[in-house]
């Protein structure tokens, strides 16, 4: 969130980035919607491949989140499951 309390959706987001992509400077967007450079520069980077090409930063990072809570989830599985084994065994 920036400094001064505005939120942008992400549609709005993806917007500008577009905007950028088809050829406007970054200080002529900053200047017409009104939005800092750097937060700009910031959304250009979101969208940007990491390292491998296929996904951005914004997207690696929601799947790495996604991956530790499916492992987490699989570890309660895995207890849950020796739990009613055992309880299987004492009947």
């Amino acid at each position: 969130m920036s400094r001064n309390g505005k939120r942008y959706s992400d549609e709005f987001k993806e917007q500008i980035v577009k905007l950028h992509e088809m050829g406007k400077k970054v200080y002529e967007l900053s200047d017409e919607y009104g939005i800092s450079a750097v937060t700009i520069y910031n959304w250009i980077k979101e969208t940007k491949p990491v390292a491998n090409g296929e996904f951005s930063k914004k997207e690696y990072e929601k799947m790495k989140k996604e991956l530790q809570q499916l492992r987490m989830e699989n570890e309660i599985l895995k207890k849950a499951t020796a739990i009613f084994a055992r309880k299987q065994q004492e009947k």
